[in-house]
């Protein structure tokens, strides 16, 4: 009985003492590694601040890059791709600096940063057309920012908001935004409608057979003469355009500030009208004569 209970109090002995073996070799363990783990979270903290403190420098170079360009006489769409291109290269190099401090080699930066370059070539091939296209938009400057244009290929127009890196943003006449890829703009046809100083007004009103022609003429001729926003020192040219199916076509030629044209244009459509019906003047609707032959009974 007596060596059982000998036996017993060693298993119970040998029990108790395996745990606080386990605890031994894990706070050994802590302790081994506790100056390397303590100097990682200081790494890691100092990395994490300087990052932070780098963005507010980021922030101010880019700030004092754009009066510089300003002062430069830069136009702002070049401005604004410019810095965005910049702020890119800045954080990489910000980022790669501190990746550097944590422990990462040189070589293996510069291996991720080249599978990472070939990565994003084959997945962002659309977006690198649109970047090279926007750097072709900022050096043939087709385009610059308050300039109202037309882009052709799928009729979207307005005023230039923006010439970003991928993206060039428009502001159309019912204040939305549109955003166009810079490759699409690149390589497809556009009309800048505010690159020349002035515009042409293009109009034709149909007037009916039985009007007096040179009268009809007279009335448009007044109305351009007369109308504030038209340039008296450019020609004004009223002609008959076309002898067409149920009217004479008369068109009216006049020359604009670009600002002015669509006010312009409305105002002397609307001018017309009342002119025309305050001297007779008939605009006709489209019409067909219809002639019924009859045939003589025997």
């Amino acid at each position: 009985m007596k060596e059982h209970m000998t036996e017993l109090t060693q298993n119970v002995a040998e029990m108790v003492a395996e745990p606080e073996k386990k605890v031994n070799e894990l706070l050994n363990y802590f302790q081994d590694r506790l100056p390397g783990m303590i100097d990682l979270l200081i790494k890691i903290a100092l990395v994490l601040a300087v990052f932070f403190i780098g963005k507010k420098v980021i922030n101010w170079l880019l700030r004092m890059i754009k009066r510089s360009f300003t002062r430069a006489g830069l136009e702002e769409g070049s401005i604004h791709f410019l810095l965005s291109l910049i702020k890119a290269l800045m954080y990489v190099i910000l980022v790669s600096s501190l990746a550097t401090y944590l422990g990462v080699k040189e070589a293996s930066i510069a291996a991720l940063l080249g599978s990472m370059g070939v990565g994003i070539v084959l997945a962002l091939k659309e977006s690198l057309s649109n970047l090279a296209g926007g750097v072709i938009l900022l050096l043939m400057k087709p385009f610059v920012v308050g300039d109202y244009i037309r882009e052709d290929g799928h009729g979207n127009e307005g005023t230039v908001h923006s010439i970003d890196l991928f993206y060039t943003k428009l502001i159309t006449p019912d204040n939305q935004v549109v955003s166009l890829p810079n490759g699409i703009l690149s390589n497809t046809s556009m009309t800048n409608v505010t690159k020349q100083d002035k515009r042409q007004l293009r109009l034709t009103v149909g007037i009916s057979y039985d009007a007096d022609i040179k009268e009809a003429k007279a009335v448009l001729e007044e109305i351009l003469r007369t109308d504030e926003k038209v340039m008296q020192n450019e020609p004004v040219d009223v002609f008959v355009d076309e002898l067409a199916e149920s009217s004479v076509q008369i068109g009216f030629r006049a020359w604009l500030a670009p600002e002015d044209y669509w006010p312009a244009k409305w105002r002397i459509t609307e001018t017309v009208k009342y002119a025309f019906d305050a001297k007779g003047i008939s605009i006709p609707y489209k019409q067909i004569d219809v002639h019924v032959a009859s045939e003589n009974t025997k």
